[in-house]
């Protein structure tokens, strides 16, 4: 279909222009597709309406966020099975012969209530009446019996007045169920029956068809026509008469014979938490199956899904091949294993290149180059609206004489934004503008940030279509990306805001973000919770320079405190140093967190430039120079980390038992154990006095002493919540038991791997590597694997490690007696610790091999060198005989 619009922007006659997003002939092949197979299978010989245990494959699912054009959809295919006239010529001619009947039933009104289902089965019913013009016998009967058992004393006729289900076809209802009545009566030789109570011409049928009689079981006689009238005609039956509806269209003569295909329009108002509506609803399609059902909702149908075991009737990929998510994409004839399940919303970005590439062309070629494409794309987020609009303008700008080029798509759209606000009320577009701050929302933020005192606006502004819907999300919504950047972008609505009115609202976003941290950390702490605060508010400081920072500060404390270090990179908005407080403090702790992910190196040059602002608070200054110390120790610069973890004890503050650890941890690396033991009761929890003193234990190779220690490490971390030490102290216990039990050390690996899972501990994951290298030592490949594990350990900038890596190496060949290999390994271990730091490394390699010391240590062991030399030793020896065996 010509775009007029575009065709009318220009004297060149030359360039087509296309609609689209209007004609959706890809929605159509989908379902086209899928109905023509649905038809080949149940006219052929195998199909069975009575199988009740064959998978599903007559169903296909739309679905999108609200306002997407699902409905639309949905009468469109409506209209086009209705009449070829109503078709699309781009949809082509049908490709099948059989009558088809579209019923389309809208559940936007369901409440999950039994009178819901009704109306579903009397429209459905409703619509073949008029199509057949003929009874429905086993059905009516069994409609007939629940109609007097539920509805005593109200003619079905007056119920479909007064429920608004008249149509051209309301009165022929009633007419053929008394119609169908009549012929089970003639053919049971019961007359006198035709006016009677319902409840006695189904107790003769059921004696009927009991008997087997012919007539009976010709007229009504499917195979559990008698169990489902001998059951109490309640809801529960009703849901299973659909079995006798079925069978009945089975039984159509040639030329009466049709397919239904029931269009279910707005699905997701079926759900409640027990699913009671749809339950009856996936009946009907299951019991059903010579019938199409076309579904429109919000949500992705999870009737494949095993968990809903229970929920739902039938349930998992078995039953619902095509709506399981592994289902492959459809082609035309595809099977059953085809998905049936597809996305309508935002387009992808190859769909918007394709788009833009086909929407104006000139002698076959796309006007709009690939470049220009590319900008509006991204611009886009996908939404069709900012696509039409972007070519408007691209048709605007060669008006001019010029050639559009990128950067000229680098904007919103004020028509975009005026057809978002067009139908909104003024407080839900002051409630729009506070939540596009917001990445994401819930009705209780939404309202904080935007200084209501009562829900509603919020409430009815995220049923409408500019707001996505994540149920299962921490913040269930969020705007659509393109409307989120064009309110943040206005400068022409009549009541666009001030800078001021920004500031105000980005400090009660703040405000709001705070008080969820807070009081949910007073109930249940949440590190979810805790992370996506943060991400937002340090955004939200930064971007409006807000200067009360308040939980902000204890938050970065406690995100810190664990070292689990979820990423909580921000948009870089300059690359220059920061100049506001709010700006130093998201500097700090995305450097903080990204320090897994980048050189050491790079961690203590953004902590120091930070530093060098002035601009932290006092509390956060203590933070800084605290892990830049850190960074300074992993790099091997002992001298400034002990000089940093100095002044952070000496200031009292919230990180002084974690630099007092410290402190310590330096005096082990200088071979200063019994300075490093005598820290050890005053550092407490905060310090982590358990793990402090593992180290030391397993450093003098007593394995039960370490062992002993990290499990109460262990232990405690788990009293506290505190993942991330949890999985740091299983590391250290899998280190000490890797030397002496490579047994146990399998089963302690695997642990700390689990307890690893999900948490961004990049040292501790390398550590672990090694670990598994000095559990295999003695095996053939441990050298190689070491290469490897030396590359790994030299990019992630963290040197340290490469003494733990060279001290398993040292254990491997005195296991295996290669001397030659040994004396390399000590002569790059002297190498590595000749600034004293890890020296007592070279001393071990020399115990664990029986070799004497080549000359006086620094080292200063807390039981004697030769306890410890005599246990190293043992190790080796023991380990030979492991391998022996």
């Amino acid at each position: 279909m010509a775009d007029l619009r575009a065709l009318f922007s220009s004297n060149n006659p030359a360039f087509d222009a296309v609609e689209a997003f209007t004609d959706r002939q890809h929605q159509w092949t989908l379902v086209a597709a899928a109905l023509e197979e649905h038809l080949r299978r149940t006219t052929g010989p195998a199909f069975d309406v009575e199988d009740l245990e064959a998978p599903r494959t007559n169903v296909i699912v739309f679905h999108g966020v609200g306002g997407v054009g699902k409905t639309t959809l949905l009468r469109k295919f409506e209209a086009a099975l209705t009449a070829a006239e109503h078709r699309p010529d781009q949809w082509g001619a049908r490709t099948w012969a059989q009558r088809l009947l579209p019923i389309r039933i809208d559940l936007a009104r369901s409440a999950s209530t039994g009178s819901d289902f009704e109306r579903v089965i009397l429209t459905i019913r409703l619509a073949l009446a008029g199509a057949l013009g003929r009874t429905l016998p086993s059905f009516d009967v069994a409609l007939r019996h629940y109609w007097e058992y539920v509805h005593p004393g109200e003619p079905l006729d007056e119920y479909i007045r007064r429920t608004g289900l008249t149509g051209r076809f309301a009165e022929m209802l009633p007419q053929q169920l008394r119609a169908g009545v009549g012929e089970v009566a003639a053919a049971l030789e019961l007359p006198g029956l035709v006016g009677s109570a319902a409840g006695q011409l189904t107790s003769a049928l059921v004696s009927a068809l009991r008997e087997r009689q012919q007539r009976a079981r010709a007229l009504a006689g499917a195979m559990r026509t008698a169990a489902l009238l001998e059951a109490t005609p309640d809801l529960e039956t009703l849901s299973y008469y659909p079995h006798l509806l079925a069978w009945d269209l089975s039984r159509l003569p040639a030329k009466k014979a049709l397919t239904p295909v029931v269009l279910l329009d707005t699905f997701e108002d079926t759900g409640d938490r027990h699913r009671d509506f749809e339950r009856l609803l996936q009946r009907l399609v299951w019991l059903m199956p010579n019938a199409f059902f076309v579904i429109g909702g919000r949500s992705r149908l999870p009737w494949a899904d095993p968990a809903l075991h229970g929920q739902l009737d039938w349930t998992g990929p078995a039953a619902w091949p095509g709506l399981a998510p592994s289902a492959a994409v459809p082609q035309p004839g595809a099977g059953a294993s085809a998905s049936r399940q597809h996305l309508i919303g935002d387009l992808s970005p190859e769909d918007c290149d394709d788009h833009l590439a086909r929407r104006l062309t000139l002698d076959g070629q796309p006007l709009i180059d690939a470049d220009v494409r590319a900008a509006i794309t991204a611009r886009s987020h996908g939404l069709p609206l900012h696509l039409d609009l972007a070519v408007s303008r691209f048709l605007e700008i060669r008006r001019t004489g010029r050639t559009p080029t990128p950067a000229d798509f680098d904007c919103t759209f004020p028509a975009l934004l005026a057809r978002t606000l067009s139908d909104l009320t003024p407080d839900e577009r002051h409630l729009l503008r506070s939540v596009s701050l917001l990445d994401a929302f819930d009705l209780d933020l939404a309202t904080q940030t935007a200084g209501l005192t009562h829900q509603g606006p919020a409430r009815r502004l995220v049923e409408r279509p500019l707001v996505t819907e994540n149920p299962y999300a921490l913040w269930p919504y969020h705007l659509h990306r393109a409307i989120r950047s064009a309110v943040r972008e206005d400068d022409h609505s009549d009541d666009r805001w001030t800078n001021a009115d920004w500031h105000q609202a980005a400090t009660r976003a703040l405000a709001a973000l705070g008080d969820q941290w807070t009081k949910a950390a007073a109930l249940a702490p949440s590190r979810m919770l805790l992370v996506a605060c943060l991400r937002q508010g340090l955004r939200l400081a930064r971007d409006h320079h807000l200067t009360e920072l308040g939980w902000l500060i204890d938050a970065a404390f406690v995100y810190t405190d664990d070292s689990v270090w979820e990423p909580l990179s921000l948009p870089t908005v300059s690359e220059e140093a920061p100049d506001a407080p709010a700006d130093a403090v998201a500097e700090l702790v995305t450097a903080i967190a990204r320090r897994q992910r980048e050189h050491r190196q790079r961690t203590a040059d953004r902590l120091t430039a930070v530093l060098d602002t002035g601009l932290l608070p006092a509390e956060l200054t203590e933070m800084a120079l605290y892990y830049r110390a850190k960074a300074h120790k992993d790099l091997s610069q002992n001298d400034a980390a002990r000089a940093g973890m100095q002044q952070v004890a000496n200031t009292g503050g919230r990180l002084a038992p974690k630099a007092r650890r410290g402190l310590a941890n330096l005096a082990r690396l200088a071979g200063d154990f019994p300075t490093a033991l005598a820290a050890v009761p005053t550092l407490g929890w905060q310090g982590r006095h358990h793990r402090v003193l593992g180290d030391i234990h397993w450093s003098h190779a007593d394995t039960a002493q370490a062992v002993a220690a990290f499990e109460a490490g262990r232990a405690e971390a788990e009293q506290h919540g505190a993942a991330g030490e949890r999985a740091m102290t299983q590391v250290r216990l899998a280190l000490a038991v890797s030397f002496a039990d490579p047994v146990r050390a399998d089963d302690e690996l695997a642990l700390a791997h689990q307890l690893l899972d999900g948490l961004d501990q990049r040292a501790n994951t390398l550590l672990a590597r090694i670990v598994a290298l000095i559990k295999d030592a003695g095996t053939p490949g441990v050298t190689d694997r070491a290469q490897n594990l030396r590359t790994d350990i030299e990019a992630a900038g963290l040197p340290y490690l490469i003494r733990f890596l060279e001290l398993g190496l040292a254990f491997h060949h005195a296991v295996r007696g290669a001397g030659d290999d040994l004396a390399a390994t000590v002569e790059r271990l002297h190498d590595l610790t000749a600034g004293g730091d890890f020296a007592y490394f070279t001393d071990i390699a020399h115990f664990m091999a029986g070799l004497p010391l080549p000359g006086p240590t620094a080292t200063r062991w807390i039981s004697g060198e030769q306890a410890v030399r005599d246990r190293w030793h043992r190790l080796v020896h023991d380990r030979r005989s492991h391998l022996s065996r």
